[in-house]
């Protein structure tokens, strides 16, 4: 006979409340039991102290004869310091980029790291100092005076029309 100590459900729709319990493997959830063993709460706060209600020592001898714990009760007995916490599974391929988008990410980076190397030499290189930066700056002024009396011009013409 395979034990295992599960969780039980029971409460009303939408407010559940969880007996954790020891049974036969074979027998259904909300079906026949050994020994209760503690309750779980989801409704109450994380770190309310009624949450999660264990009885340490009729746990200890349960887990000596051989039941194991499921996942969710494993956590909460790891919490208690009554088991070591499961390792976390590595994750599948399933979560990672098919193999175009992994191909485009690298190129996106080495495209990345090439613009920094090359930023990194201009800012190494000295930079060549303008000859007469005083005198060229007045003639863009009349340049950009022009061009804005052109552009205003062509829009009088459509208001009067």
């Amino acid at each position: 006979m395979s034990l295992r100590i599960r969780l039980s459900r029971g409460g009303a729709k939408k407010r559940p409340y969880y007996r954790i319990v020891v049974a036969d493997s074979r027998s259904p959830r909300d079906g026949r039991f050994i020994e209760r063993l503690g309750a779980y709460n989801p409704v109450l706060p994380s770190d309310h102290k009624d949450r999660v209600i264990l009885k340490e020592e009729r746990i200890r001898h349960w887990l000596g004869l051989g039941a194991l714990p499921s996942t969710r009760v494993h956590r909460f007995l790891a919490k208690a310091g009554i088991l070591e916490a499961q390792p976390i599974p590595e994750q599948t391929k399933q979560d990672k980029p098919k193999a175009k988008a992994q191909e485009r990410l690298r190129e996106a980076e080495e495209a990345a790291k090439s613009a920094a190397e090359a930023a990194a030499a201009e800012a190494e290189a000295p930079a060549p100092e303008p000859k007469a930066p005083a005198e060229e700056a007045p003639a863009e002024e009349v340049k950009a005076d022009d061009a804005s009396a052109e552009d205003a011009a062509p829009a009088e013409e459509k208001a009067d029309a």
